[in-house]
């Protein structure tokens, strides 16, 4: 049954991840697509916390002890189009000849297999595999077009022989951490100016512009030696292009916990009205990635489904400004943090304030804003389509914005024949703004304009009601309560279900009517 469902999704071994499949009772752990990309071995740690048995049936795997296409971590295979016919001559008796560590069961000086292990590119018919020693030191002028680092890289690597899977990490100075040229490369580590200092009897390059620059006088030699680790040694002085340089260290021994920090990122992001179903794959993505959540309790509940090992942060209503500068700061120790938001994040959210932070106090870390579904858009499909034609929505809050301007608006948007979604628009303070906000409406709505009241929106007590402008009670209306008034266009329609719906036409009965 599950290699049925998954069928469609595969193409090729080389290509797909590992999938076990375990028997209800735990007993066997059963790689479906073979042993490739960790397969066996995942499936040997699950039958371990099981106690039951990994269902391995690669024949390397399980007469030599080990797949060829399988090195530990730290070591990247260059060519695998040469391990079906090694294999096949190692199951038939022959040796490898080399000294590879972790095939020394299976290698013996007299062999007739060639294996190496080399961060040079790979010698032709040689089983080789890379070391991941190297760290690729980089500094630019901001505003580096990243082709030209890419094109350093490649030019420095081939003029030196080294192979690029070899390569580790890349690392920079911190003042870099935003530059697009270096954020392209992927997986690149940070180091202050201190950290690059303490390199400063290792390095071979000095440069005193750079110094007065960055107040170090090493930013390429430097990174790559801090991120090598002190036993490094600098393989490859520095080497420059128009706008970047670069510098290659070697490390002893393969490079599994980099020094240095990432750059950190803030993701802000919606959750929609709270229900998982409601969530975007791209926000489930950035929940799952991330190391920190940050955000009111509630919303931090209603995301329960994807928390796993990430540290939580809880703040109180009200406390949004704490939220955004607590996850900042995070993000500046090279976190990857999840700023939760109930609906969509840029609408009445966290969203404009982590951005409005930033402008008054510039730092560098990364910022995402992912959307979800709000209220507003909920509700309209919940009571029908009141959305289909021009709409707005404004906040009845007054705490961050002046009544007068609220009153500006809500006037502005009715003399404009607006579908008009009000959010806040009661409280146990605010009691009297959302009968204001009909006052001003009134001249501009008929009796019978559609009103569309919902609370608990994805929630278990989700209530959605449509009434008459006429009918309309402010006390119906509490602080979980959307109220989405009509324009003068807006209409009704009672379904054969006893339902009552609510829709906005666009306009296409001109098309429809004949003339």
């Amino acid at each position: 049954i599950l290699v049925r469902a998954i069928g469609p999704h595969t193409k090729n071994k080389h290509e797909e991840p590992p999938v076990i499949a375990l028997s209800e009772d735990g007993e066997f752990a059963i790689p479906l697509l073979g042993g490739h990309h960790g397969a066996n071995e995942l499936a040997r740690k699950i039958a371990d916390l099981t106690s039951g048995h990994a269902a391995v049936t690669t024949a390397s795997d399980v007469m030599l002890g080990v797949s060829l296409d399988e090195p530990p971590t730290g070591y990247v295979l260059a060519d695998a189009s040469l391990v079906k016919s090694a294999t096949a001559k190692l199951l038939s008796g022959e040796k490898l000849w080399g000294d590879v560590p972790w095939l020394q069961s299976i290698s013996s000086p007299q062999g007739t297999i060639p294996v190496a292990v080399s961060i040079h590119p790979a010698v032709p018919e040689v089983l080789t595999y890379h070391p991941q020693t190297l760290c690729v030191g980089i500094g630019c002028e901001r505003g580096t077009d990243p082709a030209e680092v890419q094109e350093l890289i490649e030019t420095t690597f081939a003029e030196h022989g080294l192979a690029k899977q070899s390569i580790s990490t890349f690392a920079s100075i911190d003042l870099k951490e935003d530059e697009a040229a270096i954020a392209a490369l992927g997986h690149v580590r940070f180091f202050s100016t201190k950290e690059l200092n303490a390199q400063s009897t290792r390095i071979e390059r000095p440069s005193e512009v750079v110094r007065a620059e960055v107040g170090t006088p090493s930013v390429a030699e430097a990174s790559a030696l801090a991120a090598a680790g002190p036993e490094a040694r600098l393989l490859v002085p520095k080497q420059k292009s128009k706008r970047a340089t670069i510098a290659v260290a070697e490390a002893s021994s393969p490079i599994l916990q980099s020094a240095g920090r990432t750059r950190g990122l803030v993701s802000v992001v919606g959750i929609g009205p709270g229900t998982p179903l409601m969530r975007s794959p791209e926000v489930t993505a950035a929940l799952q990635h991330a190391t920190d959540w940050v955000g009111y309790g509630l919303y931090l509940d209603l995301a329960k489904d994807q928390h796993r090992d990430q540290i939580l942060h809880d703040f109180p209503l009200g406390g949004e400004e704490d939220r955004c500068r607590h996850a900042i700061k995070l993000a500046k120790e090279g976190k990857r943090v999840a700023l939760i938001c109930s609906g969509d994040a840029g609408i009445y959210a966290m969203a404009a304030l982590v951005y409005e932070l930033i402008d008054r106090e510039p730092c560098r870390v990364g910022v995402e804003v992912l959307p979800g579904i709000s209220a507003f858009q909920m509700a309209s499909a919940k009571a029908g389509a009141m959305i289909g034609h021009d709409f707005c929505c404004i906040s009845l809050s007054d705490l961050l914005t002046p009544w007068d301007t609220i009153v500006q608006r809500v006037t502005a948007a009715a003399q404009g024949d607006f579908v008009i979604s009000f959010y806040n628009p009661r409280s146990l303070k605010r009691v009297d703004q959302i009968n204001k906000a009909f006052e001003i409406l009134k001249p501009h709505r008929t009796s019978d304009t559609p009103v569309v009241l919902a609370s608990s929106l994805g929630r278990p007590e989700e209530n959605v009601r449509i009434v008459r402008f006429e009918d309309f009670k402010a006390e119906d209306v509490d602080m979980l309560t959307l109220v989405m008034v009509g324009s003068s266009q807006s209409k009704t329609i009672k379904r054969g279900d006893g339902q009552t719906y609510a829709y906005t036409p666009r306009g296409y009965a001109k098309k429809m009517d004949p003339q």
